[in-house]
Parts: structure tokens; C-alpha cells; sequence
């Protein structure tokens, strides 16, 4: 008898709460979340502003769910770009190797040497800080490198394959044969791969907006919200605690996703 798989259905259940808060928070909140005095200034939870207020008097719950909006976009942006660019890359090396799998892997080598923050840091500094298109460019760029390795590694194993070679003898052509054959027997490698890589783009811009340097107001992100929180810790650290629970709960939901899937991944094989 199959065991259920409670990892993957536990970060199901819980991503869709969470996402579902995330997509109602662009349409509503119970207060404006930059509305001046919505509420008495650092005010407790209550059953009026359910993670309190703020200095300012800005209801804090509703500033969350406008914050985590931003954050989940831009963590889901920054693996779209680095999954379809990475991927790419990766499966074009893997498959057909030669000079452009060492050139490329190389490059791909002197980018990965870097911290990812460090580099993301680098790129914000040229394009531009404070902008959140500039913060999806800038991480989009510093994910391509470790998807593009992930998936070299797996179209390398299976170029050589007998059902690869058999379509190969049919005469279908490179193309084909890369994203129709290859492609959907490396989404094992690769689904764990994204929710790793969505767990960490959110953790990156998060830091980088604590540091000022990514998402600044009048867009809303956690990570902002954090370091203000962090100034008025003992007065409110009520501000502090939703804002980090969210970060948290975010990245633990996604992480039960990946975790599920490769549990389920191991049970098949």
C-alpha cells in the first residue's frame, strides 16, 4: 500500500493558504496599507488590526499581505528567468557537449565562485537600486548559473540513452528531441530544483530589501518591512514577528513542497 505523501500535501495545503492571502491582498485589505493612523500608533494585535500597528499607525496585517505579494512575485520571477535561461543553457551543453559545454561551463563556474548575494549586489549597483524590476533582473541573473548546471548534469545522463538514440535513428530532429523526449524525464532534477531556487530568491530579496537596497516604498516588500520593525523592536515586536513568521512560513511551505517531491521522486524509483 502506497503511503501518502504528507510532506507534499502539507506544503500544498499550506502555499495555497498563503498564496490565496497573497492574490486577495491585490484586490483587498481590511486598511490601506500606506493609510496614516488606520489605528492607534503601536498598537497590539487585536481583534481591529490583527498583527497590530505600526508607528505610524498603518495597520500591520494589511501591510503584509501587500508585502508578501511583492516578495512571492519576485521570488517567482527570479526562477522563471533563471529555470527558462538555466535550463536552456543546460540542456544545449549537456546534449552536445564540445567547445561550448566547456566555454559555457566555465563562465557558468566563474559566476557560481561568487557569493549570490555579492554579485546581485553588483548588478543592483549598475542597473539601478529601490526598483523591484531591477531586483528580478539582478537575481534572475545570479539563479541562471545553478538551473543551468542542474540541468546539464541530467540531459548529459540521458543523451545516451536507448530512447534517445532510438528517436535520433528515427530522424527527429535536435529540437525535438531536447524538449519533447529529453525534457520531461529531467522534471524530477528539476521541480525540487525550483522550489530551492523560489525559497532562496525569496530569502535574497528579503535581505537585499533589509539592506536597502532592494524593493524600497511606496512598494511594499518583507524585507523592508523587517528593518523597520527592527528600529522599533521593543516598542512593537509584535511588527517584527508577523512580518518574520511570513518570510518564514513562505519559504517553509514551498520547502515542504520540495521535500514531497523527492520523497515521491525515491518511492518511484
Amino acid at each position: 500500500m502506497k503511503r501518502p505523501n504528507t510532506y507534499l500535501r502539507a506544503g500544498l495545503i499550506l502555499t495555497g493558504i498563503l498564496a490565496a492571502l497573497i492574490v486577495l491582498g491585490y484586490f483587498w485589505t481590511p486598511y490601506d496599507p500606506a493609510a496614516m493612523m488606520a489605528g492607534p500608533k503601536l498598537s497590539g494585535p487585536s481583534l481591529t488590526h490583527w498583527m497590530g500597528t505600526d508607528n505610524f499607525g498603518r495597520d500591520i496585517f494589511s501591510r503584509v499581505m501587500k508585502g508578501a505579494g511583492t516578495t512571492f512575485a519576485i521570488g517567482l520571477a527570479t526562477v522563471v528567468i533563471g529555470a527558462v535561461c538555466g535550463t536552456a543553457v543546460g540542456a544545449l551543453t549537456g546534449y552536445f557537449g564540445g567547445m561550448a559545454d566547456e566555454v559555457l561551463m566555465r563562465l557558468n563556474d566563474a559566476l557560481t565562485a561568487f557569493p549570490s548575494i555579492l554579485l546581485a549586489l553588483v548588478i543592483i549597483s549598475v542597473v539601478g537600486p529601490g526598483n523591484k524590476y531591477n531586483v528580478v533582473l539582478a537575481l534572475g541573473i545570479v539563479f541562471i548559473p545553478s538551473f543551468a548546471r542542474v540541468t546539464r548534469t541530467a540531459f548529459a545522463a540521458l543523451r545516451d540513452v536507448n530512447y534517445v538514440k532510438s528517436v535520433r535513428l528515427m530522424g527527429a530532429s535536435s529540437g525535438r528531441i531536447l524538449w519533447v523526449h529529453m525534457l520531461p524525464n529531467t522534471l524530477s532534477v528539476l521541480l525540487p530544483a525550483i522550489t530551492i531556487g523560489f525559497n532562496n530568491a525569496v530569502l535574497a530579496e528579503a535581505s537585499m530589501s533589509y539592506l536597502g537596497i532592494g524593493v524600497t516604498p511606496p512598494d511594499a516588500s518583507l524585507g523592508y518591512m523587517l528593518s523597520e520593525a527592527q528600529s522599533m523592536f521593543t516598542a512593537a515586536p509584535w511588527y517584527a514577528v508577523g512580518t518574520g513568521l511570513t518570510i518564514v512560513l513562505l519559504v517553509f511551505s514551498v520547502g515542504l513542497i520540495g521535500e514531497g517531491l523527492q520523497r515521491r521522486d525515491r518511492e518511484v524509483t
